[in-house]
């Protein structure tokens, strides 16, 4: 069925019909830019969110940023932000596939729409101009009819009439005869007219109009089938970014499942432990006794008496109260700032193993810069039209001085991070210095460059744990540990750990919260106390 055939005299119901199916097209296209508007808006809130608490880029310096909980809140932050990347994508494909596509295609079906409205309006007006003409013959005979009767009966009356002569009867038929002529062509134009009236009616009926009605419903499917496609992609749009949304959602559910509550208590515990050991039972001063009694080794024996009663001491309860720190000749440093002498025994000496190991890399760049430009000068010297060795004399003696102050430094801290690893029997380190060859003898006073004295650049030089244990004989075993938790063992100094590994433990924990252990092929190291369960021989 089509529309040529079925709706013939439905002109108008035709032409809104079609209007109102171009409005709907226009109607969901205006619906996708308002969804598009949305979106964008959704992800530059979402944008925003992700910014406005991961405005602070915590360095990985500082503390919160090691505990996986916060870290994990970052993951989160990072994988909205994609998300909001994706909500993005979405308002870009809406609009590009849908909102700018079917406007192209509706100024299409418009112009289209027009050129068959017009068709159909150009044949209505030639078919109204035929019949116009078959009207005005059709008067036209009949008037000339109606005449061609009257002149035909006053020609008669003018022959029966007794008085009229001869000459007027003769006149009077030639009239009538000259009307009934006319009349015969004026009805011969007027046949001529029908028979050209019917034939474009024939035409217009049955083959113009229905033409340009089936083209209006090809018009109007093809509309339908656009829009209908457009529904489809509005849907398929974000289908597409689903699993991209989805690996966005997996990766904050990762993040949850990340977090490791024992892990951070342990960073806690490594990040703020003291070193210091609890304070014990304070003395009874008997301030009556004029003396200082012995106390003897029983709780029953007298107590301890002060021979100067003047000489008060201090409680200090550290669990609520700042710490004083008491005065002693081994707190005496050059500058409290610079030896973090002003922080506890254990932070103390991270602070310093931290220092030492910046102290390291600064140091080792100086030395590969000092190299390069040992080598440099050799070519120039070798090859003076590439470049004057002269001019490499002031970078030379700046790197050199450099690697002095920087020798001088590590040396500095080396030995303050000795004291602090003293401190308690804590985590022995050792230091790799550069030997009298090393970096700071590359070039010569004169600048001069020398192959022998050039270090090797795959020296360690960061701070580690010293392993002079292994040179010693190895000691019995104190007792054993099970490890409930995994180590990794990443320092130096340090021995890896799986949960469940049973180890022979050498060296008891000594207030900084490792412990030192031996597996059975004989390789030996530390590990944090609160990652195992000690039993010791009795």
């Amino acid at each position: 069925m089509d529309w040529g055939t079925e709706l013939w005299d439905q002109y108008d119901i035709i032409e809104k019909h079609t209007q109102s199916g171009l409005e709907l097209v226009e109607k969901y296209v205006k619906f996708v830019k308002e969804r598009t508007e949305i979106e964008q808006n959704y992800a530059k809130q979402l944008r925003n969110l992700s910014k406005k608490y991961n405005q602070k880029r915590s360095s990985k310096d500082e503390p919160e940023c090691r505990f996986s909980s916060y870290q994990a809140f970052l993951d989160i932050l990072t994988e909205m932000n994609d998300y909001a990347g994706q909500r993005e994508l979405i308002a870009e494909n809406l609009m590009m596939n849908i909102c700018i596509d079917l406007t192209k295609y509706l100024q299409e079906l418009k112009q289209e729409r027009k050129t068959y409205l017009m068709d159909a309006k150009k044949a209505q007006q030639s078919l109204e101009s035929t019949y116009k003409q078959l009207d005005s013959s059709k008067k036209r005979f009949e008037r000339e009819w109606r005449e061609a009767e009257r002149a035909a009966q006053y020609a008669e009356k003018t022959d029966q009439d007794i008085n009229a002569t001869k000459a007027d009867v003769e006149k009077a038929k030639q009239q009538a005869h000259m009307r009934a002529h006319v009349a015969d062509e004026c009805k011969n134009d007027y046949a001529a007219q029908l028979q050209k009236y019917n034939k474009e009616q024939n035409q217009f009926y049955f083959s113009d109009m229905p033409l340009i009605f089936n083209k209006l419903q090809d018009l109007d499917e093809k509309r339908i089938q656009k829009l209908a496609q457009g529904y489809i992609l509005f849907s398929d749009t974000e289908k597409h970014v689903m699993p991209i949304i989805g690996k966005c959602l997996e990766g904050i559910t990762k993040a949850g499942t990340n977090v490791n509550e024992k892990n951070d208590s342990m960073i806690v515990i490594e990040q703020n432990k003291s070193g210091f050991e609890r304070p014990g039972d304070l003395e009874f001063e008997d301030y009556s006794q004029g003396i200082n009694r012995a106390s003897s080794d029983s709780s029953l024996g007298t107590p301890k008496v002060s021979m100067e009663p003047w000489k008060k001491k201090t409680n200090n309860f550290w669990l609520f109260s700042k710490r004083s720190k008491k005065f002693t000749p081994e707190r005496i440093m050059p500058t409290v700032s610079e030896d973090f002498g002003h922080l506890p025994p254990e932070q103390r000496r991270k602070r310093l193993q931290q220092k030492l190991d910046e102290i390291c890399k600064e140091l080792q760049k100086e030395v590969d810069q000092s190299e390069a430009l040992g080598k440099m000068k050799d070519v120039y010297e070798k090859n003076p039209q590439m470049g004057d060795p002269a001019s490499l004399a002031s970078q030379i003696n700046q790197t050199s001085q450099n690697i002095e102050r920087l020798r001088g430094e590590q040396s500095k801290y080396e030995t303050w991070l000795a004291e602090a690893g003293g401190r308690g029997d804590t985590l022995r380190y050792k230091a790799h210095s550069f030997n009298n060859n090393g970096a700071n003898d590359v070039h010569s006073p004169d600048g001069a460059y020398s192959d022998e004295s050039t270090p090797d650049p795959s020296q360690a030089i960061y701070a580690e744990f010293d392993d002079d244990f292994e040179d010693e004989d190895l000691a019995a075993p104190i007792g054993k540990c099970t490890a409930m938790y995994n180590f990794p063992g990443a320092s130096e100094g340090t021995i890896a750990m799986q949960e469940g590994e049973v180890l022979a433990v050498v060296e008891e924990d000594k207030g900084d919260g490792w412990t030192r252990v031996r597996r059975n092929n004989g390789d030996e190291g530390y590990i944090p106390t609160s990652y195992v369960t000690i039993t010791l021989k009795k």
